[in-house]
């Protein structure tokens, strides 16, 4: 059987519905034969593991623990789904407080057990900021650290494909930028549509301004819309393409699609959040914004809006002043 590595992945949070889909998608696209799960719930963490055995792969050296430092102990790559899920009636935003103190408690384990790691995907909300947290206490450089934001491009495909009722294989450049929850920035001059730019369809015949704000909108809720339906949060896409983000990391297929990334520089400063990216096994390298100035004014109330639950950590005391970051990761400038 031949993989992408023999490099130890470890997925954090793998007793859940995300974890549990991640594990699969990783054997199935023969990532790596050295898989760990990890997971406080231990019952549960068993049981993923049985049915994972159950499927009859070859050559793969499955493990599982309830120990996070011989979870991460090793590990070359890791992935982690590891804070509470979103519920009926949340926001992103709601998870905060619990989930900012998971991913300080998470950014020191790796720092302690794994800080030879080569990268880490952050995926549990909000994930700018959990990302950012994680970043800080682990002590790697941005390049390594990345959060799930691609779902709500992918969003974007699909519902454009869905209004224009072709193969979503004809929506190309659909991005979503700045924050990952409901301040996000939906940019249309990025896309086309069967080879015809979006800009030029909005407002016409073909895609009235109403149904594009409408479209926006479903894109926006696009996570709600998903609990509303099957009664809980997403969990096959965030898990495929979270492994997928993986496995460009581990020098497979580059992964282009936006990503949350560190960013500090003269527009948008000390913040993690979704930007055009491309990860490689070099780590994740970051693309200047290109928008209207309408879209651009979009992505800086999302900036804001991440600003504020940023500060919000820092009054919280689960992440320092911005000024005392340095000598937390002195590879944040």
């Amino acid at each position: 059987m031949e993989f992408l590595s023999q490099d130890k992945l470890t997925i954090v949070g793998a007793a859940g519905m995300i974890g549990s889909n991640m594990a699969q998608t990783a054997l199935m696209m023969h990532l790596t034969p050295n898989i760990c799960l990890y997971d406080p719930y231990a019952p549960g963490l068993e049981g993923v593991v049985e049915e994972l055995r159950h499927c009859g792969f070859e050559g793969v050296n499955l493990t599982y623990t309830s120990d996070i430092a011989e979870a991460l102990r090793g590990a070359k790559y890791v992935v982690s789904s590891g804070g509470a899920a979103r519920k009926a009636g949340m926001t992103r935003e709601d998870l905060l407080k619990g989930n900012a103190q998971i991913a300080e408690d998470f950014g020191k384990a790796v720092r302690e057990y794994c800080p030879d790691v080569k990268h880490v995907v952050v995926i549990f909300n909000p994930a700018d900021i959990t990302g950012l947290i994680t970043l800080l206490y682990s002590g790697l450089k941005p390049s390594q650290v990345s959060t799930l934001a691609a779902l709500d491009s992918t969003r974007l495909r699909s519902e454009l494909a869905k209004y224009f009722k072709i193969s979503p294989d004809k929506i190309q450049g659909a991005r979503t930028y700045g924050g990952h929850g409901e301040q996000m920035a939906v940019f249309a001059s990025s896309v086309t549509v069967d080879n015809q730019p979006l800009i030029h369809l909005i407002n016409t015949g073909k895609l009235p301004a109403a149904d594009w704000a409408e479209i926006q909108q479903k894109v926006i809720q696009g996570g709600k819309n998903i609990i509303d339906l099957r009664g809980r949060s997403s969990f096959q896409s965030p898990a495929y393409v979270s492994i997928e983000m993986i496995a460009a990391a581990m020098g497979g297929k580059p992964f282009t699609w936006p990503v949350g990334t560190y960013v500090n520089d003269d527009e948008f400063k000390h913040i993690m959040m979704a930007c055009e990216t491309t990860i490689t096994a070099d780590g994740i390298t970051r693309k200047p914004f290109e928008g209207t100035p309408e879209e651009m004014k979009e992505l800086q109330k999302s900036y804001q809006h991440l600003c504020k639950l940023r500060d919000e950590v820092i009054e919280m005391g689960v992440l320092p002043k911005i000024a005392d970051w340095h000598r937390l990761n002195p590879n944040i400038d």
